[in-house]
């Protein structure tokens, strides 16, 4: 019996986690490209983009990550994720347009996207689209693979928060 190794497991009666539904990121049609953040994920299979007013039919079983609500948790893992990218100034026509689905907020984090606005204050706690969706990712439990790969400011981002992101 010396020497032999017991028989590996059979996978066959692993469970299979279910698949995570997409992403869905509402973009305000005068969000500027060159600006736009997530811009670097459109053809990811991961996100499905639409162009507000649009919006898929079904957000059932959906958060919209918003600053106000529960925060968002691992109890939310099965939920797919909603998420508006447009300026402050048209946040609000935007959560009109989604205003069933039900609201998470993020941790207090920091964003090391460098703002400047002359005409709008950006919210304390407010985070580029990118960052924002990471960490809701993160917090859920999915994959991150490549997410920050185009986001100039990702290393400023990941130190200033690497203790509140699991």
């Amino acid at each position: 019996m010396s020497g032999e190794h017991p028989p590996e497991p059979s996978t066959a009666s692993l469970p299979v986690p279910p698949p995570c539904p997409v992403t869905v990121i509402v973009v305000h049609p005068k969000e500027r490209r060159s600006k736009c953040t997530v811009a670097p994920l459109r053809g990811d299979p991961r996100f499905q983009f639409v162009k507000h007013p649009r919006r898929p039919e079904r957000l059932d079983g959906y958060v919209r990550l918003a600053m106000s609500g529960p925060e968002l948790s691992a109890a939310d893992a099965g939920a797919g994720l909603l998420v508006l990218d447009g300026t402050w100034r048209w946040a609000g026509a935007m959560e009109a347009n989604v205003a069933e689905v039900p609201t998470r907020t993020l941790p207090p984090l920091v964003t090391a996207y460098p703002r400047i606005s002359k005409v709008f204050e950006d919210p304390d706690g407010g985070l580029a689209t990118i960052e924002a969706v990471y960490a809701a990712l993160r917090i859920l439990g999915r994959d991150t693979t490549g997410l920050l790969d185009h986001y100039a400011f990702a290393a400023g981002f990941l130190r200033q928060n690497a203790e509140k992101l699991p």
